[in-house]
């Protein structure tokens, strides 16, 4: 249970980074946060105590094993956040290289 909690505490720190913040490169990295939050409360939820491998042989008995569907979502979503943060990094690139500046309270309006 207690694993359960620091995984919300964690996407909290993550949320109030992207709520609060208003430079760009910290918003950034609170969504990174909150991504490792969920990727870590998928993996627990897989878990079990002296769980095996989820390998299926023909001599094993199918006992106490790892769930394997949430490392196979965990796997996809770390794909997934990795295009996100680079997409999100051009974007701040770019537009630091017009407004010459993070704060998004500085900039009033986007032109393409």
């Amino acid at each position: 249970m207690v694993i359960y909690m620091l995984c919300f505490v964690l996407f909290c720190i993550g949320l109030y980074g992207v709520l609060r913040k208003r430079n760009i490169i910290k918003i950034i990295i609170g969504i990174g946060i909150m991504e490792y939050a969920v990727n870590l409360f998928l993996i627990v939820l897989g878990y079990r105590v002296r769980g095996r491998a989820p390998i299926f042989s023909s001599d094993q008995q199918v006992l106490n094993m790892v769930d394997p569907l949430p490392q196979a979502v965990v796997l996809t979503t770390i794909v997934i956040s990795l295009a996100t943060t680079l997409l999100l990094a051009a974007i701040a690139i770019r537009i630091y290289e017009k407004y010459k500046t993070f704060d998004i309270t500085k900039i009033k309006r986007l032109r393409g």
